[in-house]
């Protein structure tokens, strides 16, 4: 599978986690070079646009994205 076409640009993929490397790998591993659009970033991304991606998102927050899409569609 491609990686993610957010990658280059994520600040998440780009060491967000530096603090932390085994779990950034995995879950690196698990949405940005695997199933990338189960990424709450990328669903946000893909919907509203990289500005609304909060900083401080993390691929595993589907609820957050929920939120943020809801919001966005109301």
């Amino acid at each position: 599978m491609n990686p993610c076409e957010c990658v280059p640009r994520c600040i998440f993929f780009n060491d967000k986690m530096k603090d932390k490397p085994a779990t950034a790998d995995m879950m690196k591993r698990r949405y940005c070079q695997g199933d990338f659009e189960a990424c709450a970033r990328h669903r946000v991304f893909k919907a509203l646009g990289p500005s609304q991606v909060p900083g401080d998102m993390f691929p595993s927050h589907a609820e957050r994205a929920d939120q943020i899409l809801a919001a966005a569609h109301t």
